[in-house]
Parts: structure tokens; sequence; C-alpha cells
């Protein structure tokens, strides 16, 4: 079986996966910035990746508002190690170009 994740693989849900690798949680605001979207899409992806059970999201109430927490699953971190680990084998198929040489084809 590929470990290639069509869920994880969209650019937004990939790049909110590369947040939370890094991190036990992240803050909505903190993704939203960090990929420079809206409140909708970024909530849109992460109800995705929640659906698929990839992330976790907790809510909790600070200074009178309420902020939303998201974390990976160990199901969610497995997939992502996956995804990554098909990524880099599908690149290492690619022959690259000496310098000075171009495709052939």
């Amino acid at each position: 079986m590929s470990g290639f994740d069509a869920v994880i693989h969209a650019p937004g849900r990939l790049q909110i996966c590369g947040i939370l690798s890094a991190a036990d949680e992240a803050e909505f605001a903190m993704i939203r910035e960090a990929l420079a979207v809206s409140d909708s899409v970024l909530s849109k992806h992460l109800k995705q990746l929640e659906d698929a059970g990839y992330i976790r999201l907790r809510k909790q109430a600070s200074d009178g508002r309420q902020r939303t927490w998201a974390a990976f699953t160990a199901q969610g971190r497995r997939a992502f190690a996956a995804h990554v680990a098909e990524l880099q084998r599908l690149a290492g198929m690619v022959e690259t170009p000496r310098l000075g040489e171009g495709f052939s084809g």
C-alpha cells in the first residue's frame, strides 16, 4: 500500500501537518497566520483532517473568547510520516540533470 495520502497532500493540509509535526499542539490563529488563509479556509482544512482521524481539536475559553487548538492523533502522525516518506521516495526517482546538461526527452 502506498503511503501517499490525498487528504494530507492538499497544500494547506500538508502545511498544517508540517506545523503539527513540530509541536504537541498549535493554536488556530497561529496556524491561520502561518498559512495566510481566512478562518473559513482553515476551518475546512482542519475539519477534513479531523474527519480522517488525523487531528483532534480542543476548544478552551481564554480572555473571554473561545480558542481552538489542534494536535495530531497517533494515526495522523503515522499517516503524515508515511506520506512524507512516499514523497521522498518519489522525489528519489527523479533523475537530476548535471550542471550544464538539460533533460532529454
